[in-house]
């Protein structure tokens, strides 16, 4: 992948995000202390679950789907359960938005966001499989966004 597409993606998901903070609120449902609990718990939860995720791929972090030349592979920690855990956040932290936000253009500014995060993935994943001989074992036993069922209550 061309790092100018990497940076085309990182551009369309901060387009998204900057579409959820801008957008004026809706009236899919009323804004009250309950939406705003609701909204401030998602898009805590989201930035926590991205911090932790982007801190602990220390000097491998980077904005483009494309991992670096001396990075390593992540799967411990909250790697282990997901593979793409600051999306993950990113995606909840979104969510948030969208509930207090209360209007279509917010879930369609999500469901970009998704696609976005999706299509990165996409490219990513093809890189880190040529970059990490392990990655399809990895692939297998963990959740892209979500966690598989299996990693969060393994058989006994």
């Amino acid at each position: 992948m061309k790092p100018s597409v990497g940076w085309a993606l990182v551009g369309m998901q901060f387009g998204a995000l900057t579409a959820l903070v801008v957008f004026p609120a809706g009236d899919l449902w009323s804004r009250n202390w309950l939406v705003g609990a609701g909204a401030a718990v998602l898009v805590t939860a989201g930035v926590f679950i991205a911090v932790v995720a982007g801190s602990r791929l220390g000097t491998s972090l980077t904005p483009l789907p494309i991992p670096k030349d001396k990075g390593s592979l992540a799967r411990d920690g909250i790697y282990r359960f997901v593979r793409h855990p600051i999306y993950t956040g990113v995606l909840v932290a979104a969510a948030g938005m969208v509930l207090w936000g209360g209007s279509l253009a917010h879930g369609v500014a999500w469901l970009a966001l998704w696609g976005v995060l999706g299509a990165k993935v996409h490219f990513e994943e093809a890189m880190l499989r040529e970059k990490y001989v392990d990655y399809h074992d990895y692939q297998e036993k963990s959740g892209r966004f979500i966690p598989r069922w299996s990693n969060i209550f393994p058989p006994r």
